[in-house]
């Protein structure tokens, strides 16, 4: 059974979602970053965490592909033209999307009070909006990253989720249809009602 370190409100969703599409058992620890729990197997205290085999892999995204690799699914082939057209979806959603959230999260409470920028936010807004507004664009098929369900639709949809708590707006219609169609999944939902 894999050992999830995290809580569903952080990156650790992405994960639990992963593990639930592949139907694999796992045991979700509830700790928040740098809890004693979680130092004790991941010493930099980050979530999320995996714990599988004594062995401990970190990032939300390096876990899932991962648990892809392993299990043969969420993922094309390691080495197929098909699989790294994924992989550049998803590196694209993390620059463009969750590096712009995660910039104005340091903004509103992670960073020391003294060096928030608060102003920023206004900039990373728009920013957020126009690289939603491209990605959308690009998706040219039911899912973000080709015809079947990868690890770049759990991304993308917790991305554009977190965006609404974060008062992110954006006016893509097509991603707002398509994240609709995301949380609709059974796996999502079943995550979701951890919470």
């Amino acid at each position: 059974m894999y050992e999830v370190f995290g809580t569903i409100a952080s990156r650790t969703f992405r994960v639990l979602w992963a593990l639930e599409e592949l139907g694999e058992p796992y045991e979700l620890i509830a700790v928040k970053p740098h809890d004693s729990a979680l130092t004790a197997v991941y010493p930099s205290g980050k979530v999320p965490a995996l714990r599988v085999d004594g062995q401990t892999i970190s990032d939300s995204t390096a876990i899932m592909t991962y648990l892809s690799d392993k299990h043969g699914v969420l993922l094309a082939t390691a080495g197929s033209v098909e699989r790294g057209q994924q992989d550049a979806m998803v590196h694209a959603i993390i620059d463009e999307i969750d590096a712009v959230l995660w910039a104005g999260a340091r903004h509103s409470f992670i960073l020391p009070e003294d060096r928030r920028v608060p102003a920023v936010k206004d900039s990373l807004k728009w920013e957020f909006n126009r690289n939603v507004n491209r990605l959308a664009e690009r998706i040219t098929t039911p899912f973000a990253a080709g015809e079947t369900f990868t690890i770049a639709d759990i991304i993308l949809t917790h991305c554009l989720n977190w965006s609404i708590s974060a008062k992110f707006d954006f006016e893509s219609e097509k991603m707002q249809a398509y994240a609709k169609q995301m949380r609709a999944r059974s796996a999502f939902q079943r995550v979701r009602a951890l919470g």
